[in-house]
């Protein structure tokens, strides 16, 4: 495990409004505490700096893994996932109800391999939008 400094971890929770910047549940909606992600994961060159970090929940952050692309579904050609540091979510999803919606191969690529609309997910979400508790502030690009 990678040592993130207390400060640099503050400002991602805070960056992100305490909201997961892949699938927008806010950390007081889960019973597992967040996780300071590596967009670009170490052992593909990332770094330990704010520009590489980002908020994520546990299930987005375990199903991505070192993961950094995927096969689209509908181009069948290698995509790079969303990135939160450098594109906007509302460029590439769009939440439809408890649906995120992709509109880019980045989004595709995300949706799928997170499994963002999983029966689970969809049902959570159903939820917390009942609640008025979802989505969170779409977390914007520096």
């Amino acid at each position: 495990m990678t040592y993130i400094a207390y400060s640099m971890k503050q400002a991602v929770i805070k960056r992100a409004g305490n909201c997961c910047e892949y699938c927008l549940i806010t950390k007081d909606d889960t019973l597992f505490s967040f996780h300071i992600e590596h967009i670009i994961p170490l052992r593909h060159t990332g770094k330990t700096e704010l520009e590489n970090l980002c908020l994520s929940c546990p299930r987005c952050n375990l199903l991505k893994a070192t993961d950094i692309a995927s096969i689209d579904p509908q181009t069948k050609l290698l995509a790079p996932f969303f990135n939160p540091r450098k594109q906007k979510w509302v460029d590439h999803f769009h939440p439809d109800g408890p649906i995120i919606k992709p509109l880019t191969p980045e989004g595709r690529v995300l949706v799928n391999v997170l499994q963002l609309n999983s029966d689970k997910r969809l049902s959570q979400r159903t939820l917390m939008i009942k609640l008025g508790q979802y989505p969170c502030k779409i977390p914007e690009s520096e």
